[in-house]
């Protein structure tokens, strides 16, 4: 994942604000450590900073169409752009970038193109024939977006908020499928699958069917030109990402350029559940597996840039944040930058303990809905942030967006947890690799129990946070008292 960041319409072209925006866009650095790029025009600025995946030798940004009239800054993958530069035949390209698509498709269908997108992104679109922009960000908000408005009347956007925080009157997250046309002068939803409003679906279970589509989903992010692999705690999620990994990986561009060996990562305290349910999974699958692991005093030292990086102090966002925030910087030191991860799926199956307790289909059908729609601020948020910031891309097959289509159009009845029927949380996800003939994976790892995240890595680093919590609210509580009677007294 790169970081952008654009100033639009700022009324002010001088050196010194040019120097302001380079400035602020370094913020961004840590997400793409490989190259950096601007684009001026007049009173318009366009920042980039380059994680390089894909064509690493040319595909520099900004990128732009043939005349350079069209000026992009990208961040994101797109999986499909292959078959989009077929369609794309009478254009020039410029680089190998996957990105380039998107000042193509913008000459050819204007504003009405980002739903041939198949990928994740966050992108501004600067068409300086008429100095008009637009800006889109992905289907779920699986890369990070926000927006701003300076004092003047500017519109800023950027990667993170540390990029708008000083310079703008006022900033707000850049919200997940939708489309801000500065033609339009608002914002519009270009994402609307059937799923999103919420309907109660009807189609039969298909197992198969859902196992293609998220084999499909994991083959598609096997598109890359630099080293990866697979995080693995060994819970059903990531177990699956890298059954689905090895069975697929020696057919791609990809293991021509790597080999076909997978490298799995796993983080977790000395003898903690997912370094055992791991290396348990990797030997069965033949990966060249890493566990690291930490201590609780390790993961405190790292809360304050974690919650730097991260930009939320939601208690949850940040206790599972810690380790993978720990864990990325060793994957990075290996000279990995991309990894294929497993979050997503608790969401749209409703995998959380909680969804014992619901009552009938329609309430679980309108509970996944809703917490695929705020995925963005948390799992998401955290994938994303934690490991780009040491320069390393996390991509999330289960939050494709046809495999989404796939699984939200399932009768949610299959989905309901009856253990009368012996169906457990996310039945319909593991009764479709529960292959008799050629296993993706043992029984009682596709059958395990999810672990939260941060409890998998070790349970003893909830109590240290807690306790480390507790001992410095007592610690503070007594100084704001005294700061409070100060304040009445003067």
């Amino acid at each position: 994942m790169c970081g952008i960041l654009a100033v639009l319409g700022c009324a002010d072209d001088t050196q010194g604000k040019r120097v302001r925006v380079l400035e602020l866009s370094r913020r961004l650095k840590h997400r793409g450590p490989d190259w950096s790029g601007m684009h001026q025009v007049g009173d318009c600025y366009l920042s980039h900073q380059r994680l390089a995946i894909i064509d690493p030798a040319s595909g520099d940004q900004p990128l732009y169409n043939e005349d350079k009239s069209i000026v992009v800054t990208v961040n994101g993958e797109i999986y499909n752009h292959e078959q989009l530069r077929a369609q794309l035949s009478s254009h020039t390209f410029r680089t190998g970038s996957d990105c380039e698509v998107i000042a193509h498709l913008y000459e050819e269908h204007g504003e009405n193109f980002i739903d041939m997108l198949d990928g994740v992104f966050s992108f501004v679109l600067l068409d300086t024939r008429d100095n008009s922009f637009i800006a889109a960000r992905d289907a779920i908000g699986v890369t990070p977006l926000y927006i701003g408005w300076g004092i003047d009347g500017s519109v800023w956007i950027s990667s993170e908020m540390k990029g708008l925080n000083d310079d703008c009157e006022h900033f707000e997250i850049f919200p997940p499928g939708h489309l801000y046309s500065s033609k339009q002068g608002g914002f519009k939803r270009w994402y609307n699958p059937p799923w999103f409003s919420e309907v109660i679906p009807s189609v039969p279970y298909d197992p198969l069917a859902l196992r293609k589509a998220f084999e499909k989903a994991v083959i598609k992010r096997l598109m890359t030109d630099v080293p990866f692999g697979v995080l693995l705690s060994g819970g059903l999620d990531s177990s699956l990402v890298a059954a689905v990994t090895v069975r697929h990986l020696a057919g791609t561009k990809a293991a021509k350029r790597w080999g076909t060996k997978l490298h799995s990562f796993c983080v977790g305290l000395e003898g903690s559940p997912d370094l055992k349910a791991a290396k348990e999974v990797a030997n069965y699958l033949g990966t060249m597996h890493h566990e690291f692991t930490f201590t609780v005093q390790d993961g405190i030292d790292a809360i304050e840039d974690v919650i730097y990086h991260t930009e939320t102090y939601d208690v949850t966002t940040i206790r599972a944040s810690t380790p993978m925030f720990l864990m990325s910087r060793k994957i990075k030191s290996l000279g990995v930058k991309m990894v294929i991860s497993g979050e997503g799926s608790d969401e749209i199956f409703g995998g959380y303990l909680y969804f014992h307790k619901a009552p009938n289909k329609e309430e679980l059908h309108h509970e996944t809905c809703q917490k695929i729609k705020a995925l963005h601020q948390y799992d998401c948020l955290r994938a994303n942030k934690a490991t780009s910031a040491w320069g390393l891309e996390a991509r999330v097959p289960f939050l494709d967006k046809e495999f989404i289509n796939e699984a939200m159009s399932i009768d949610p009845e299959w989905k309901m947890i009856r253990p009368d029927l012996g169906r457990i949380e996310k039945w319909v996800l593991r009764k479709a690799f529960d292959d008799e003939e050629q296993p993706f994976l043992p029984k009682h790892i596709l059958y395990r129990q999810k672990e939260q995240f941060s409890d998998g890595v070790g349970y003893s680093w909830i109590d240290g946070l807690k306790a480390h919590a507790e001992s410095n609210v007592k610690t503070l509580l007594p100084l704001m008292f005294n700061t409070s009677l100060l304040c009445v007294k003067l």
